[in-house]
């Protein structure tokens, strides 16, 4: 592909990718009781493997800051977990502070992801570094679209 191409393919997805943070914010605007929402994830594992009080380390080192909830997944398909931070600050669920990082659901969304990974695998995938031999348009978008998905579990 010429560098051309390439920079038009970066440009078109740095367009989309404005598109779609305008749309979600202009529908989901900035709720006080996000804070309050469960992060929930489903675990291929059955409900009595998993203990709420022998939680893998991402999620462990939160300890009773937050609120652990284990239940059967729909379909008898492994188990059901979700957290949710007791107390979260004010910045908690706004718009400006996901986008700087400073949300701290973010954080418990990486914790959860990790602490299912554990759970199923026993360990923690990460891509590889560097995941090309060069740096090109295209891979540099991926790259900063990868980071972003990191905090918010979604791109």
């Amino acid at each position: 592909m010429t560098p051309w191409k390439s920079l038009a393919v970066a440009a078109a997805g740095l367009t989309a990718g404005a598109v779609v943070v305008m749309r979600r914010s202009e529908a989901r605007p900035d709720d006080p009781a996000a804070a309050d929402r469960w992060l929930t994830v489903t675990i291929n594992r059955a409900p009595g493997d998993i203990q709420p009080d022998k939680l893998p380390s991402p999620l462990g080192e939160y300890g009773d800051r937050i609120e652990t909830r284990i239940t059967p997944a729909p379909g008898d398909r492994g188990t059901g977990l979700a957290v949710r931070l007791k107390e979260a600050r004010d910045v908690a669920g706004s718009l400006p502070a996901r986008l700087a990082g400073q949300d701290e659901r973010q954080e418990l969304r990486r914790a959860l992801r990790e602490a299912k990974a554990l759970l199923e695998t026993g360990e923690i995938m990460r891509p590889d570094i560097p995941p090309t031999t060069h740096e090109t348009p295209g891979g540099k978008l991926v790259g900063l679209l990868s980071r972003r998905a990191g905090g918010e579990g979604v791109l």
